[in-house]
């Protein structure tokens, strides 16, 4: 059994669901994102379950999917799928799960073990979203749009024009802000329009500058254009390493750069591109800095 203390999530940006009862799909599922979630809840009808924890149990014994890049993603906690699932579970190499429709933190204790990522779906999951974060085997939250209206007795998450309603983004914030008061990661909802990809490349934009790190995906295609969204253009990368340079040379405290001011969370933001675009510069030693009311930085 391993630890129950989760270790740092890394896979993203881009995650891909994949039917766990299309086997077919798997390897290309894996091979065209960075991560892939076999889907034993949603995307398979009831009669079919059966049958895709049989497709998951063939396939992990050909060793096929990399178990560090691959999620499982199980029946809600309390019914009989869930306990069939984790039966299944046992059997092969796969220590990552997403649980559909976490509710509760007492929930996260039946996957003892296992590394979660805890789908916050429903009006209880979103309000109970802080204490679901801070158990000890969630490596991260996410949140689902449509199941939350649902469970809302609700129409649509989105309005006519293809922003989201009130109640959704403030669940959306609600769900970053307790992943990431927690220590934990925070991946956003898949975008349901798969046509529309110049939409989803502004809502993977946001997401990235919000502080998701990672977003959910329900077609390959859309796979490339979160990458996009995730990686810092040439320009970025040069005017946040320009901006870090100017920072080491100005030493001490609040510092003005091209006619802005400029203290710690801007040099933040900076590091954080640069880490994204994996450059060698960030994690070395920075000059101590001063915040603008005299607090260390």
């Amino acid at each position: 059994m391993l630890s129950s203390n989760a270790t740092p999530f890394t896979m993203g940006p881009a995650l891909l669901f994949c039917p766990a009862d299309r086997p077919e799909r798997f390897g290309k599922a894996a091979d065209r994102s960075d991560a892939v979630v076999l889907d034993l809840e949603d995307a398979v009808a009831p009669a079919d379950k059966p049958g895709a924890r049989e497709a998951i149990l063939k396939q992990a014994g050909t060793g096929g999917l990399e178990p560090s890049r691959t999620i499982v993603r199980v029946n809600p906690v309390g019914t009989p799928e869930f306990d069939l699932d984790l039966e299944a579970l046992a059997r092969t190499p796969y220590r990552t799960v997403m649980l559909a429709k976490a509710e509760t933190a007492e929930q996260l204790r039946s996957l003892e073990g296992y590394q979660v990522i805890a789908l916050c779906e429903t009006a209880a999951g979103i309000v109970n979203a802080s204490a679901i974060a801070a158990e000890p085997n969630v490596v991260g939250l996410m949140w689902g749009a449509e199941d939350l209206l649902a469970s809302l007795g609700g129409l649509s998450s989105r309005n006519d024009d293809g922003g989201y309603r009130a109640v959704a983004l403030h669940s959306r914030s609600a769900v970053l802000l307790a992943a990431k008061a927690a220590g934990k990661e925070a991946v956003d909802s898949v975008y349901v329009n798969i046509p529309d990809l110049e939409g989803l490349l502004a809502e993977s934009r946001d997401a990235i500058s919000s502080g998701f790190g990672a977003k959910a995906c329900i077609h390959p295609n859309q796979v490339a254009v979160v990458r996009e969204a995730y990686a810092p253009t040439p320009e970025v990368i040069a005017q946040a390493t320009e901006l870090l340079e100017a920072a080491a040379s100005a030493g001490t405290g609040v510092f003005q750069f091209k006619g802005k001011m400029i203290d710690g969370p801007i040099l933040k933001h900076a590091e954080a591109t640069l880490r994204r675009a994996g450059h060698p510069r960030v994690g070395r030693e920075k000059p101590h800095m001063r915040g603008k009311y005299g607090g260390d930085l």
